[in-house]
C-alpha cells in the first residue's frame, strides 16, 4: 500500500513553509500598529456553535463542514471559519469585562470539505481580526484600512477594495419579503438548492454561485433604513480619509447568515481572473444572538494560501544558513562543534552535517546548504587556533582568521555584502 496525502490536503515544504511564516510576520507587525492582540482558538467545536451562527442553509452548513461523532458521543466540527470560535471564547471567557478594547486577530487552519482548485484546499489557513464592542463607522473604516496595509505590505498588486452595506434586521426584514416573492415568481429559473432555500431563507440565493450574478441584475434591490444608509455613507467617507480606494458593488453579499451593514472583498486580477483574497464584514448581533451582551463587531478574514500564490515569486523567502561548519580531521572535530555553538550565539545562522564524514563529502553538503560561507577546521587550524572561511556564494578567496574572531568577522562579512 502506498502512503500519500488525502485530496484537498498538503505538505508545506520548506520554502512555502518559510513563505507563510513571512506573511504571518507582516501580519503581526501590523497588528501591533492597530492595537490587536493575538488570541488561539480551539480546532475543533461542537457542532451545533457552527450551526447557529453561521446558518443552516449556508453552504457551509450544508456540504462543507467536517463534522463527526466523538468518542464521548458529543457531534463535533473542526473549524470551517473562525469568527463563531472567537465569538464563543469572548463570551465564555468574559472578555467584554477587561476594559480594553476588544481587538483580536489568530492564524490557522480552517477545514472545508469543498472541491479542491487553485489556490483553495480542504485544509487552508486564515489569519483573521474581530474588533467586538465598536459600532461605529471609524471600526469599519480602521479595520479594512488595516486589511489593505497588510497586503500592501507583503507586496499584493492589483488589489481593488469592494464595498456593500447588507443593512439591519429591520431592512431586512421589509427585503426578505419582496424577494421572497421575486424568488417564488422565478422558481423554475432556480437551482434544485436555491429552490429548496426560497422559504427557508430566500436571502441565501443572492450569494449562490450559480444564480447569485444572475439574481444580482434583476433581483429587486435592498433598501437602507436612514441609519444604516447614514453609517454606509459615513464608511465611505473615513474610508477616503483613510487613502482607500474602493468602490461600491450593490451585487456584493456574504454567504455567512450572521453579516449586517457593511461587507467587504479584496480582489485582486494577479491571477488572471478576478478572485478575492480576504473578505469580511460587521455582525453586529452575532454576539447577542449566541447568549453574550448587545456587542456589535466587524471582523475579517485572510487566505494565506492565496497571498502565498500571489507573492511565491516576489517573496521568497531563504531559510538557507548563513554558515556552514565544516571538519576536516577527526582532532578538528570538537573545535568545529564549539565553532557552531558560537556563531549561533552571536546570532548567525550556522549548520553542519556529519562532522566525522570526508572532508570532501561534508564541502558537497556545504554547497548544496545555501550557506554563504563554509568555515573548515582541519589539523593545521587546530594548532594554530584559526578557522580557514571559504566564501560559497560569490567568487572571492579563501582567507583564515582566528577562530575568537570568527564570529564578529563572519557578522560584518554578512552585513557589508547584505546577506
Amino acid at each position: 500500500m502506498s502512503v500519500h496525502s488525502l485530496r484537498g490536503f498538503r505538505d508545506l515544504l520548506p520554502a512555502d513553509a518559510a513563505l507563510f511564516a513571512g506573511i504571518e510576520a507582516a501580519a503581526r507587525e501590523v497588528f501591533a500598529l492597530y492595537g490587536y492582540q493575538e488570541l488561539r482558538i480551539p480546532t475543533i467545536e461542537l457542532k451545533e456553535l457552527f450551526v447557529k451562527s453561521t446558518g443552516d442553509t449556508t453552504d457551509i452548513v450544508e456540504k462543507e463542514m467536517y463534522a463527526f461523532t466523538d468518542g464521548g458521543g458529543r457531534e463535533v466540527a473542526v473549524r470551517p471559519e473562525g469568527t463563531p470560535g472567537m465569538v464563543r471564547a469572548y463570551i465564555e471567557q468574559n472578555l467584554s469585562q477587561t476594559g480594553r478594547n476588544a481587538k483580536y486577530f489568530y492564524m490557522g487552519s480552517m477545514f472545508r470539505a469543498e472541491r479542491p482548485q487553485a489556490g483553495r484546499y480542504r485544509e487552508f489557513e486564515q489569519i483573521d481580526v474581530e474588533h467586538i464592542g465598536n459600532a461605529a463607522p471609524f471600526a469599519d473604516a480602521e479595520t479594512i484600512a488595516m486589511l489593505v496595509k497588510l497586503l500592501e505590505k507583503v507586496g499584493v498588486e492589483g488589489c481593488s477594495v469592494e464595498i456593500n452595506s447588507l443593512g439591519c434586521a429591520e431592512c431586512r426584514k421589509v427585503y426578505r419579503e419582496t424577494l421572497l416573492a421575486y424568488l417564488r415568481l422565478n422558481a423554475a429559473t432556480l437551482c434544485e438548492p436555491c429552490k429548496g432555500r426560497i422559504e427557508r431563507n430566500p436571502l441565501r440565493a443572492l450569494d449562490c454561485k450559480t444564480d447569485g450574478p444572475a439574481l444580482a441584475e434583476k433581483a429587486p434591490k435592498l433598501a437602507l433604513c436612514p441609519a444604516c444608509a447614514e453609517h454606509f455613507a459615513r464608511t465611505q467617507q473615513l474610508l477616503t480619509m483613510a487613502g482607500v480606494n474602493y468602490k461600491v458593488n450593490p451585487s456584493l453579499v456574504r454567504g455567512l447568515d450572521y453579516y449586517t451593514r457593511t461587507v467587504f472583498e479584496v480582489k485582486t486580477t494577479a491571477l488572471g481572473s478576478q478572485d478575492a483574497v480576504a473578505a469580511g464584514g460587521r455582525y453586529d448581533d452575532l454576539v447577542k444572538s449566541m447568549g453574550g451582551p448587545a456587542a456589535p463587531a466587524i471582523g475579517w478574514g485572510m487566505g494565506v494560501d492565496r497571498v502565498a500564490m500571489l507573492l511565491k515569486d516576489k517573496l521568497a523567502i531563504d531559510g538557507s544558513p548563513k554558515t556552514f561548519i565544516v571538519s576536516a580531521s577527526a582532532d578538528a572535530q570538537d573545535q568545529a562543534f564549539r565553532l557552531l555553538a558560537a556563531l549561533r550565539a552571536a546570532g548567525i545562522s550556522a549548520d553542519s552535517s556529519n562532522l566525522t564524514l570526508s572532508l570532501k563529502s561534508q564541502m558537497r553538503s556545504a554547497d548544496k546548504s545555501g550557506a554563504a560561507f563554509a568555515l573548515i577546521i582541519g589539523e593545521d587550524e587546530v594548532k594554530a587556533g584559526t578557522v580557514t572561511v571559504k566564501p560559497l556564494k560569490e567568487k572571492g578567496e579563501q582567507f583564515t582568521v582566528p577562530v575568537s574572531d570568527a564570529p564578529a568577522k563572519i557578522k560584518e562579512l554578512l552585513e557589508r555584502k547584505n546577506l
